[in-house]
């Protein structure tokens, strides 16, 4: 073992425990937007990938300390660094089919927590192998550092110091620096390399492997080469656009009926230019009925509209149309998202377009608004701390006495207590009137909730005196489908929100429904 002068290097040593800390957490971060494009960006999701990481390493410290007591040539090491490179490598472009392969499979037999399973089967598949092998390092690494038993504390804590350095820097540098500059893929990639070129050293040190680096290096590259390409959405060809922000995954598609904009989910619109009609008959549309409760056409006054959660403004550009002269104020936490509103979406240069949360932009606002809609809740990925009655009563207090809240629901539910359940409740707490309009077709139901009881009595004059055919039929469909909800018990708080659980009960159940059909057929083909 000692025969190679390199390895009684401890600082090659080091940079060799530095950069495994560095790597596994590239590989956390990167799995983390691989796989929010099918299963969200969620706590759960995120709770899986943490979990099965963890395990991965932990086993990876059990072989690797069993290895090293047993055969503690470094060549073995270095070459599991090296199979851990190529791995890594491989996972964006591999690990996109793999994810979408388990998930059709579990979906046909599956029927309870299938997001759960779904991402623990993905993530086991694709991300726990190059985990164990890295978490060989610290117990291999031990056993070349530790020359004798007056020292082996220090270097045991200068090991453990340096692979939590890495990881801490292999946290912030993909999330801030690789991923929002260059991508998903070219992240894997250049930890790979990084790997990668830490085991050559090595090899060629001893005049070994040579071959096999060599085959490493051409796969790194090739990919590297071709991820201008890389996809997410590999089925689809024809897309405007596909991006990473600090956020989300991006994707702006155009047809010759309209541009869309997607983000973290592959299916499902959250902002939309329509090109050839007025409105989309998607929840934007039944969200003007908002300015009409509040009576905005009837003021003596311009009103005032603030969007919590604008995406690229499909609802601000809708509103300055039908209601000329009201202040609108868009909230977007992500800048991409708010750059691409003016690049694909025509949002007018009227709407003023913040970059910040919304509920603390909310919190440091000095004005009142005739509106305020909150369009922040993304399938399961529901902010917990804009479902809560702390901040709706927030956005109450940001209101004008006429004024009303709008508040889009995007995963309907027929089950008692769902995630849908839980919010009405909880703005009932603070509001005294609560209707709702579920959106013909859609997943998606609309909240209203004012203090003013003659709110939908405005809302009917505002109909009445609407010219606008279009807007007149969408406002009638409204109306038919109000609903007054009573106030209930089940309160969301800063303290308790489990929206992610509840949400992924409404989300088991919507895929249930759709995926009964295609379930029944494939198990029926499959037995006779």
């Amino acid at each position: 073992m000692m025969k190679n002068n390199l390895m009684r290097n401890k600082y090659f040593l080091y940079i060799t425990e530095f950069f495994s800390g560095m790597s596994v957490m590239a590989v956390e971060l990167g799995a983390s937007r691989l796989m929010a494009p099918y299963f969200s960006s969620s706590q759960i999701v995120w709770t899986v990938i943490i979990g099965v990481i963890m395990i991965a390493m932990a086993l990876g410290n059990v072989w690797g300390g069993r290895i090293a007591d047993k055969n503690p040539s470094p060549d073995r090491l270095y070459g599991r660094l090296l199979l851990a490179a190529a791995w890594t490598a491989l996972i964006p472009f591999a690990g996109r089919y793999l994810i979408t392969g388990i998930s059709l499979l579990l979906a046909v037999f599956i029927t309870k927590n299938f997001l759960v399973w779904a991402a623990l089967f993905a993530c086991l598949a694709v991300f726990a192998f190059p985990c164990v092998l890295l978490g060989t390092v610290t117990p291999s690494l031990v056993k070349y550092s530790v020359s004798s038993l007056d020292d082996n504390g220090k270097t045991v804590g200068e090991l453990g110091a340096l692979n939590t350095i890495g990881s801490i820097i292999g946290t912030f540098l993909p999330t801030f620096v690789t991923i929002p500059a260059v991508g998903t893929a070219l992240t894997f990639l250049i930890f790979s390399g990084v790997l990668a070129a830490i085991s050559m050293v090595y090899f060629f040190s001893m005049k070994k492997k040579m071959l096999k680096c060599a085959l490493t290096l051409a796969l790194i590259l090739i990919l590297g080469l071709s991820s201008s390409s890389f996809r997410f959405a590999f089925w689809e060809h024809d897309l405007t656009l596909e991006d990473e922000s600090i956020y989300n995954y991006l994707q702006v598609k155009e047809t010759d009926q309209a541009v869309t904009l997607s983000t973290n989910v592959l299916f499902g619109v959250q902002s939309i230019l329509m090109k050839n009609e007025k409105l989309t008959g998607m929840y934007y549309d039944y969200a003007l009925a908002a300015p009409l409760m509040a009576g905005i056409p009837q003021m003596d006054r311009n009103g005032s509209i603030l969007i919590l959660g604008m995406g690229t403004g499909t609802f601000a550009k809708y509103c300055d149309e039908y209601f000329p002269g009201t202040a609108i104020e868009g909230v977007e936490i992500d800048k991409k998202i708010s750059d691409l509103a003016a690049e694909y979406f025509e949002l007018p240069d009227t709407v003023k377009v913040s970059v910040a949360d919304g509920r603390s932009y909310l919190a440091d606002a000095d004005k009142k608004y005739d509106v305020i809609m909150v369009d922040a809740y993304q399938d399961i990925t529901i902010p917990f701390q804009m479902s809560s009655v702390e901040f709706f009563r927030e956005v109450q207090t940001h209101l004008t006495d006429n004024g009303v809240m709008v508040v889009n629901m995007n995963m309907k539910s027929q089950s008692e207590h769902s995630i849908n359940d839980y919010l009405c409740d909880t703005i009932s707490a603070v509001f005294p009137n609560v209707c709702t309009a579920p959106v013909k077709g859609g997943t998606n139901c609309e909240v209203f909730a004012f203090q003013n009881k003659d709110a939908l009595k405005m809302f009917e004059e505002g109909c009445a005196s609407l010219t606008d055919p279009a807007l007149k039929d969408m406002m009638a469909a409204v109306s038919d489908d109000l609903a007054r909800r009573e106030p209930g018990t089940l309160i969301l708080t800063d303290d308790k929100a489990p929206v992610e659980v509840l949400g992924m009960r409404v989300l088991d159940e919507i895929i249930a429904e759709e995926l009964d059909y295609y379930r029944e057929l494939y198990l029926g083909e499959f037995f006779h």
